[in-house]
């Protein structure tokens, strides 16, 4: 890439979230000067004609689409209209729009939930729609798997180049610390820390902590993303699977719950029992992605789970007053 295409525009959609604050960290490193984002109350993305207007009038030449719903086992179960109506909204408008306006490059992130439940481990780009999903987040995954046919179709049709990357479950600087409606890592990272600060003797995990489960480091993912998106067209498009479009990002290795939760309360220094509830949903027995592809592609994943745990645990403590104030208005 020349230095020259830093200086053109770049459009971060979702960049108040965890993966977009990251992706706008890797692409200020990486030297990109023009990078436009707009906040919620500035443009909502669930309207068309809105997103419409924006891409039209600032014409960026590459669409980090970042932006989505998101949230773990609890919301996805509690709220499966929002999760299929708003992510569907979200990336048809900006897929449209970016079209529209002649943006060169679109990436839309996906999610590991997109393959079934019961898939061959590790998860191959060419095991999507081989089966039933997880019931559990149907919804989201359902929209994130029109997302990929949306790049695809557009791409097929107009000649676009709409890439699609699908991260495995992620974590980080920025994780949403909600009580009941974030993922594993930040859930058990509070439960863990207010134990500890409360004297608690035991923290109560859901499930029978066997499920395995592969976690990326949110600014693994970030580079990631920058590296397909500049790759050359002509090296994407060879490098896939015809019969596909996208391609996953993780570590390639995984751990169970309850060694997770075994590490995260170490890292938080929480030295009571953890009791696990076999009541409570499971969700799929295991969610590994084959992440040979990628590694081919010449990106490989830097930070490790320990460290990544430590690190995100920091960020929690520096950062955990604003927590206290969203719990009561959600």
């Amino acid at each position: 890439m020349s230095t020259d295409k830093r200086t053109e525009t770049v459009y971060v959609a979702g960049h108040q979230g965890m993966v977009g604050t990251a992706l706008v960290r890797a692409l200020s490193a990486a030297g990109w000067t023009r990078i436009l984002t707009r906040s919620h109350a500035q443009l909502d993305l669930l309207e068309q004609a809105a997103v419409t207007e924006f891409l039209g009038r600032e014409h960026p030449s590459r669409v980090y689409l970042a932006a989505a719903k998101v949230g773990g086992i609890h919301a996805n179960d509690s709220y499966p209209a929002d999760f299929i109506y708003q992510n569907l909204m979200i990336e048809a408008n900006v897929m449209h729009a970016a079209w529209r306006a002649g943006v060169e490059r679109l990436l839309f992130l996906g999610s590991s939930c997109i393959y079934p439940r019961l898939a061959s481990q590790p998860m191959s780009e060419s095991a999507l729609l081989g089966g039933p999903l997880e019931p559990t987040n149907e919804p989201y995954a359902i929209a994130k798997i029109a997302g990929i046919k949306l790049c695809e179709s557009y791409n097929r049709q107009y000649h676009t180049d709409f890439r699609s990357v699908m991260p495995t479950n992620l974590y980080g600087p920025g994780d949403n610390f909600h009580p009941v409606d974030s993922h594993v890592i930040p859930a058990l990272m509070r439960k863990f820390h207010e134990a500890k600060v409360a004297g608690k003797p035991d923290v109560q995990v859901w499930g029978t902590g066997e499920p395995r489960r592969e976690f990326l480091h949110v600014d693994d993912l970030a580079k990631a993303c920058l590296h397909l998106m500049e790759l050359d067209p002509a090296l994407y498009a060879t490098s896939i699977d015809p019969r596909v479009s996208h391609i996953n990002v993780g570590t390639g290795e995984d751990v169970s719950i309850a060694s997770l939760a075994r590490t995260i309360a170490a890292v938080v220094g929480f030295s009571g029992r953890i009791c696990f509830d076999p009541n409570q949903p499971d969700g799929a027995p295991r969610k590994l992605l084959d992440v040979s592809l990628i590694n081919r592609l010449g990106w490989h994943a830097r930070i490790d789970l320990q460290n990544g745990l430590a690190q995100t645990y920091d960020w929690f403590l520096a950062n955990q007053n604003q927590f206290r104030g969203r719990d009561s208005g959600d």
